[in-house]
């Protein structure tokens, strides 16, 4: 978001008021804006450079305030008093008018053809009789700077140039040129410099150096002469000397060159609309005349007023208010959003003025309903409809091969999407035309031109920055690659893959082999060409020949694995042999393998992944019996609401017999006090048509009714009942019995033992330590639950070697800093002890 700084005491002089820096932030978050900083010029220089930079600075009270980055009425000190103003009823919002020169014709600017190979588009207007303070002044140039920040993209859609209209002399010229032919004083420097000249001189100017790449490769550049061959400036890098305004300036004049014409338009109404008040006429702009390069004419500004219409029930139900129509017109008023009703129904007509470009669409104007509401105002209420989220299916399986992947000894990386084009083609002696690659328009650096189409480079990359690692390095990553799709209406597609690589002094091709067999054993897949998957000999340029084999699941290929060719390797600066796997592993979201991975699989995917489910039929019931208990009583309904209030369904994740058989129970729709259940009892309401096609569960939640009894019937005798209260206090007595037997029976297992295995890393002081010695010390280290294991001499460098030993300890009892303690003691012979691997057993 844009942050304006206003000062303290000119924001207040204009409210009209004064507030406490407390009611000012309110007043800002009423109106959606933050009051994000109160602080000096001073306090700013002195964090940004220091104190003694900020000695002669300004203390005065800045307030800096965040604005939307859509809202460009609000990025200077006039625009944003006149919305508070507005907002508080202080201030009927102003009408804008374009008007004719008093006398004469209006100012032209002549655009010609040669400027359709740079900044085709211009456009103008004059303020009329202006008169500027400097304060005004300082405002005026500071809203150039944010709108060329902003909608101006840094001065690459949109230039803007102010001109002393005094100085100048029309009509206006607006061409380009080669470098060499266009010269003039610009702005602020003593002497005339050619366009070439210009361009040397401000690559180490700190402001201007970052518009240059803009124009500094075309062959001819902007220029805009007066009638008598005066530059006026040469957009977007620099004004002429000649025509800058002054705080004695009267008349200015403001053109907008730019590469879209509809953000010059914008930017040209922001400018007068927001310094008009300051001319002879208030909101008055005399119009400028724009000639084409096509002979046809344009007049600016356009400060163009449009209207829409809207509904209150549109507002009410998007915001969650209940207001009437005219409160909401008035509402929206207060947003300079001249409003009121139609007449026709709950119809209202809103105006939308040139200082609002930032409305488009009809939610833009409920937005600024709710706003001028008051967000702290609207009633909290509960969602009519909602549902409970579920992962993703296919990150779910990303997520649990993981931690399974990092359980089988592979490292994970994570690299970016991005790479360069020799990444996946030369490095992997492919052609970059058979990757099917999406590449970026415009990249900013050799490293990331195009879209990845395979993990392989970045885990190789990731090698090579690790490869003084101890070997074997084995990493392995999921991720989404990008490859073209035209059967998308995006032109690509993302596709999920599994990529590992082993890097050790041997290819160790069976190691990703292995890696391989154990996917498919977590994905339920097993060894077969018909059911399962399997692997054949194949050629692939990446892979050294004969090393190559291509992985078949159910007769679709998924991947490949192999031993990589050695110019692969050595083409990402590695010089041992590597093997690695890459597959695509979407495929198997449609096996029943996930359910083995998941342990418990949402009813979604059992629909979408075709999960084989039992099917039965279900008769319905009248019964209003359920364990919820009888849903004709108040008690039931209220115990069926709060069983609902974190639940979708009464079963699972969709709707079932479960919910129609409970909503058959129901005699009558609910109240509105029990809103959870009335939400489900509306939404199971929609299923009627598809109820017999809903799933079926095995647990029973409608009870049937109980037959009736006869007095005279053999079945009242309960044969093998309990006769009386002794023998149903001997049952309970047998009951505690035996579970006091297993509670002792379980005491007396013994209990888990937490261990660890630890490998230190003990330094001497030189190679002149008697390392056997040392090791004796280290050895005579004796606690309870520590047991010393093998050990050996680690070359370091400079003929010093490390004693790296191995032990194996109780967690609760003995723990890495008391050992390091204990071995450091001998301060004789070590220097220093590390730990250099920890296991839990």
């Amino acid at each position: 978001m844009p942050t304006v700084g206003v000062k303290k005491d000119l924001l207040f002089k204009a409210l009209g008021r004064t507030y406490t820096d407390e009611e000012f932030d309110e007043l800002c978050f009423e109106f959606g804006l933050e009051l994000d900083e109160i602080t000096s010029e001073k306090e700013i220089i002195s964090r940004e450079q220091g104190d003694v930079k900020a000695a002669g600075a300004s203390d005065v009270i800045l307030y800096k305030i965040d604005v939307p980055a859509n809202r460009y009425d609000l990025l200077c000190l006039e625009g944003l008093v006149r919305g508070l103003q507005v907002f508080r009823n202080k201030l009927e919002a102003p009408r804008y008018r374009r008007v004719s020169p008093s006398s004469g014709e209006p100012q032209k600017l002549i655009i010609t053809k040669e400027t359709a190979a740079v900044r085709p588009f211009a456009v103008a207007a004059v303020l009329r009789n202006i008169t500027f303070s400097q304060e005004r002044y300082d405002s005026f140039i500071e809203l150039q700077e944010k709108l060329h920040q902003n909608i101006c993209r840094k001065r690459s859609l949109v230039a803007i140039g102010t001109h002393d209209l005094d100085t100048i002399s029309g009509p206006f010229t607006y061409t380009a040129k080669p470098p060499a032919d266009i010269s003039f004083k610009p702005l602020n420097q003593s002497k005339e410099y050619t366009a070439t000249q210009l361009m040397s001189l401000y690559k180490t100017d700190s402001h201007l150096r970052h518009y240059l790449h803009i124009i500094e490769d075309k062959p001819v550049y902007p220029v805009i002469y007066d009638s008598n061959g005066i530059v006026l400036s040469m957009p977007p890098i620099i004004n002429g000397d000649h025509s800058k305004i002054t705080l004695n300036t009267k008349n200015v004049f403001i053109e907008c060159t730019a590469t879209d014409l509809t953000k010059a338009k914008i930017v040209l109404d922001m400018m007068v609309t927001m310094f008009c008040e300051y001319c002879s006429q208030p909101f008055t702009v005399e119009e400028a005349e724009v000639v084409n390069p096509d002979g046809t004419t344009c007049k600016y500004p356009e400060l163009a007023y449009r209207k829409e219409k809207v509904t209150s029930e549109f507002i009410n139900r998007k915001v969650g208010i209940n207001e009437s129509t005219e409160k909401i017109a008035q509402l929206l008023t207060r947003m300079c959003l001249r409003s009121q009703a139609t007449g026709i129904g709950d119809e209202i007509e809103v105006e939308i003025p040139p200082t609002r470009s930032d409305v488009i669409h009809a939610c833009d104007i409920m937005e600024d309903a709710a706003m001028a509401f008051g967000f702290n105002n609207i009633t909290r209420t509960t969602p009519r409809t909602y549902t409970i989220a579920n992962q993703f299916p296919l990150n779910k399986l990303t997520e649990l091969l993981r931690q399974d992947l990092a359980a089988a000894g592979f490292t994970e990386a994570l690299n970016f999407a991005l790479c360069s084009q020799e990444d996946i083609a030369d490095r992997l002696g492919k052609k970059i035309s058979e990757t099917k690659a999406i590449h970026i328009s415009n990249p900013k650096t050799a490293e990331f031109q195009v879209a990845r189409t395979t993990l392989l480079p970045g885990l190789l990359k990731t090698i090579a920055a690790n490869r003084k690692m101890p070997l074997p390095l084995k990493l392995f990553e999921i991720s989404d690659v990008v490859l073209k799709d035209d059967t998308k209406d995006v032109g690509a597609r993302n596709s999920r893959r599994f990529c590992a690589v082993n890097y050790n002094k041997s290819p160790g091709f069976e190691v990703i082999h292995g890696l391989l067999d154990r996917t498919m054993q977590l994905l339920g897949v097993r060894p077969s060409r018909e059911n399962g998957y399997h692997i054949q000999a194949a050629e692939d340029s990446t892979f050294f020949p004969g090393r190559c084999a291509e992985i078949f699941v159910h007769g679709k290929s998924i991947g490949h694995l192999g031993v990589l060719h050695p110019h692969v390797v050595n083409s990402f600066e590695l010089t041992l042999p590597c093997s690695a796997l890459e597959m695509d592993i979407e495929p198997f979201l449609g096996q029943t393998a996930e359910t083995h991975l998941s342990h418990k699989v949402p009813m979604q995917e059992v629909i979408q992944h075709k999960f084989p489910t039992q099917v039965k039929s279900q008769q319905a019931t009248s019964s209003t019996k359920t364990v919820f208990g009888d849903l004709t009583t108040l008690v039931a309904l209220k115990a069926l609401n709060n069983f609902l209030a974190d639940k979708s369904y009464i079963e699972g994740f969709v709707a079932s017999q479960a919910d129609a058989a409970i909503f058959d129970a129901i005699s009558s729709p609910p109240s509105l006090t029990l809103c959870h259940l009335l939400r489900w009892y509306n939404h199971i309401k929609s299923f009627h048509k598809e109820r017999a096609d809903l799933l079926v569960v095995n647990k029973q939640f409608v009870l049937p009714d109980t037959p009736p009894t006869s007095s005279n019937s053999d079945e009242d005798i309960d044969l093998f009942g309990l006769d009386d209260e002794a023998d149903r206090a001997e049952a309970n007595r047998i009951k505690e019995q035996r579970l006091a037997e297993y509670a002792a029976k379980k005491s007396k297992k013994p209990a888990v033992i937490a261990k660890s295995s630890i490998v230190l890393d003990v330094k001497p002081w030189d190679d002149e330590t008697d390392m056997a010695k040392m090791e004796e010390y280290v050895r005579s280290v004796s606690m309870d639950g520590l047991l010393w294991g093998q050990s050996k001499l680690v070359p370091v460098g400079y003929g010093i070697k490390k004693l790296q030993i191995g032990c194996v300890v109780e967690d609760e009892k003995v723990g890495t800093d008391m050992l390091e303690e204990a071995i450091i003691a001998f301060e004789d012979f070590v220097q220093s002890v590390d730990v250099a691997a920890f296991n839990k057993i």
